[in-house]
């Protein structure tokens, strides 16, 4: 008797070491789940105010007549204020935050991991309503305090959202998810929840408003890569607005992402220009001529389609080698010219700008490049004492662009060749006399028709 009791007592303990130790687990990885407040200082490119990201110029002048285009009506002001896109009403007259306690992080949990989380509507519809309330306070509270309730309002929406899978509460809970993150300055987790939202439901009612967040959120990443361009630390491992490496790369993915989720949208077009504006400024002019002719043939009636065709013809000329290269870059740019003359005669004669001056530049560098390139085939036949190919370079150069320095070169070298045969003489012609071709006066092998009526009119023979 003894003995049995004193293994009952040893199993009772065993059970309850066992329970606490599932409960330490539970509560230790509800916390890991639910995050943790980065100490980070806050960085000085982004503003105190919540909507304080805006386009900005780019360095160059070309750039600053691209975002210029932009400065009065910026991707933020297109968002309405939250509070006329959910107005959800609170049965808790108070302004204190409710976040979440641990004992329900706990639960949350353990049912993710037991797979006992069920769809519920109107628990769901319940979860919102408190993350929503949170959000309005938060909106309320001073810069410092509202992150750390925007964190909590996050939170709070992603669980409606998880408890009403496949319906418009889902959307609209991801939609407040990301915006909460987006107002905590937690802009990468923000962007991440905002293309998930774009993916899971293509053509959900924020679209608008959602490519208008991404589009700050790009552009606060770029000026943060040109503030940290030669940095030799470029690792970023405690501030959560912008990605760990590779910040530029990053916004143009993202530019490149509202393109793709939305086409036809209102922001298609900024995203286009401003990536290519992106990769000119890293010096990635080849790509950076692929987004500007999407844009010049995709978009034909976007406001940007000017700046469109004179940075293209820049860009055009930046990929252009040299005169032993192709000189397909210098082609498009010479029907690039003439496209902006034709499309935009207001814009190239209007005073206030000096466009039309610049396009006259810009063809005149193209003239003086592509005589450089007639040049060097004539003096390259002209080598090879192929003087008949080499005057006929010569000639298309004074034809084509007698305006050029190369121009007066090319009257000289015509007035020296003149008398000069127009092929070089044989070398060893004398072998051709001993050993003529045999082959050189016969006919191909030719597919004779058989005979009508022949023994042998199915066969085919060869001559």
């Amino acid at each position: 008797m003894f003995i049995d009791t004193n293994r009952s007592i040893k199993r009772i303990c065993q059970s309850r070491s066992v329970s606490t130790v599932l409960r330490m687990a539970v509560i230790a990885g509800s916390i890991g789940n639910a995050g943790c407040t980065t100490f980070a200082s806050p960085n000085p490119l982004l503003s105190d105010s919540a909507i304080g990201i805006t386009l900005s110029d780019q360095g160059d002048s070309t750039s600053n007549e691209v975002i210029s285009a932009r400065s009065t009506e910026t991707a933020e002001n297109r968002i309405e204020p939250i509070e006329q896109v959910m107005q959800v009403s609170s049965d808790q007259p108070n302004e204190t935050p409710n976040p979440l306690t641990l004992t329900e992080k706990s639960q949350h949990f353990f049912n993710r991991l037991s797979g006992k989380q069920q769809e519920n509507s109107q628990q769901a519809q319940q979860w919102y309503q408190r993350a929503n309330r949170d959000f309005e306070i938060a909106a309320k509270q001073p810069r410092e305090q509202a992150k750390v309730t925007f964190e909590g309002a996050a939170e709070l929406f992603e669980y409606a959202g998880k408890l009403s899978v496949g319906s418009a509460l889902q959307q609209d809970a991801m939609f407040m998810q990301g915006e909460s993150l987006f107002f905590a300055d937690r802009l990468v987790a923000a962007s991440d929840v905002y293309e998930r939202l774009q993916k899971d439901f293509p053509r959900n009612r924020h679209i608008d408003k959602v490519a208008a967040r991404l589009f700050s959120i790009s552009q606060y990443w770029i000026e943060v890569a040109k503030v940290k361009e030669g940095n030799w630390n470029s690792v970023n491992l405690t501030d959560p607005k912008y990605p760990r490496l590779d910040v530029d790369g990053h916004a143009i993915r993202v530019l490149d992402q509202i393109r793709f989720d939305d086409p036809t949208g209102r922001l298609a077009d900024d995203a286009t220009l401003a990536a290519a504006v992106e990769y000119v400024r890293q010096g990635k002019f080849q790509e950076a001529d692929e987004f500007l002719l999407d844009l010049r043939e995709t978009f034909s009636d976007s406001e940007h389609l000017f700046i469109a065709h004179m940075l293209g013809i820049t860009v055009k000329l930046q990929t252009y080698r040299g005169p032993k290269y192709s000189g397909l870059a210098l082609e498009e740019a010479e029907k690039l010219v003439e496209q902006t003359r034709q499309r935009f005669p207001d814009k190239l004669a209007s005073t206030e700008d000096d466009f039309g001056q610049r396009l006259e530049q810009s063809a005149a560098k193209i003239a003086f490049l592509q005589a450089e390139r007639l040049r060097y085939r004539a003096e390259y036949r002209e080598k090879r004492k192929e003087f008949g190919a080499a005057r006929y370079y010569y000639n298309q150069l004074l034809t084509k662009y007698p305006e050029t320095p190369h121009a007066d070169n090319a009257r000289e070298r015509l007035e020296a060749t003149d008398k000069k045969p127009r092929k070089p003489a044989q070398r060893l012609s004398w072998l051709t006399t001993i050993f003529p071709d045999s082959t050189a006066h016969e006919a191909p092998l030719e597919l004779n028709r058989p005979a009508e009526g022949g023994s042998e009119s199915g066969k085919t023979l060869l001559r």
